[in-house]
This record gives structure tokens, C-alpha cells and sequence, in this order.
């Protein structure tokens, strides 16, 4: 199936196992919150049982260091697609309102960001994305 829009996850490479897959667990759920129309519909076992529902596109997961994170930030700014953010200061948090008093701490223009989910047109998010290679 093809798709128009393209959801895809960037994630420093320089972060512990464990703080990867915490950061790509956050912006997954920032992009699945902000596109209600990117969910399908609950899943249901053979016997009856329901399951949540999930994105109905696949999710590209991207790594790359603090330059090309910040670079394909502002890139999705300028396209203005649809951006979830995780930055450094938000692993010593430990709820939402801390993460968000975090990020607004942040410069706007260049935070320390650790991550970044993006959404929006293919073709944007792939011109967002150049020169970052899908994570290992």
C-alpha cells in the first residue's frame, strides 16, 4: 500500500539502548495523538478479544548525531509538518508538566534535542530527512 504522508522517527545515535527505545516509545505516541486520522481500528483476536488500534502506516525510525537532528528540526519547521520533540533534559523529568516546563526552557531555535518524530507529506518529510540514514 502506498501512502501520501510518511511518519518517521529520528533518534540521536549516541544514546544508551534504553534511552532510545524510550525516546522513539514518546514520539511515536506525540505523532499518533496529533493525526487521529493516522489510526486504524482496534485489533481483535480469534477469540474476540480487543486490542488498541495503531498507526496504519509504518513508522521509519532514523539515527543521527546532534547536527543532523537540529537540521531536520528546522526543516520540518520550515515545511511546517506535523513535529514531536524529546530533548536531552526531559530524561531527568518525570512527568508531563516537568517535560513540558523542559522544552520551554529550551532555545527555540536550537534545542538540545535527543529526538524527533515527523509527519506530513512524503515528499516534505523525505527533503526533511536528507542526508540521515535509517537506524542501524
Amino acid at each position: 500500500m502506498e501512502f501520501d504522508t510518511k511518519v518517521a522517527l529520528v533518534v540521536r545515535d549516541d544514546l544508551a539502548s534504553w534511552q532510545k527505545l524510550n525516546v522513539t516509545a514518546f514520539l511515536a505516541t506525540g505523532i499518533a495523538a496529533s493525526a487521529p486520522e493516522a489510526i486504524g481500528i482496534p485489533y481483535e483476536d480469534a477469540n474476540g478479544r480487543q486490542y488498541a488500534a495503531l498507526l496504519r502506516q509504518p513508522v521509519m525510525v532514523y539515527g543521527g548525531d546532534s547536527a543532523g537532528l537540529l537540521r531536520a528540526f528546522q526543516q520540518g519547521q520550515q515545511r511546517e509538518l506535523t513535529i514531536a520533540v524529546y530533548v536531552k533534559a526531559m530524561f531527568s523529568t518525570g512527568n508531563d508538566e516537568d517535560n513540558r516546563a523542559a522544552f520551554l526552557a529550551e532555545p527555540a531555535d536550537q534545542p538540545d534535542l535527543v529526538g524527533i518524530a515527523l509527519r506530513g507529506p512524503k515528499k516534505m518529510v523525505d527533503k526533511a530527512l536528507k542526508g540521515l540514514s535509517l537506524h542501524p
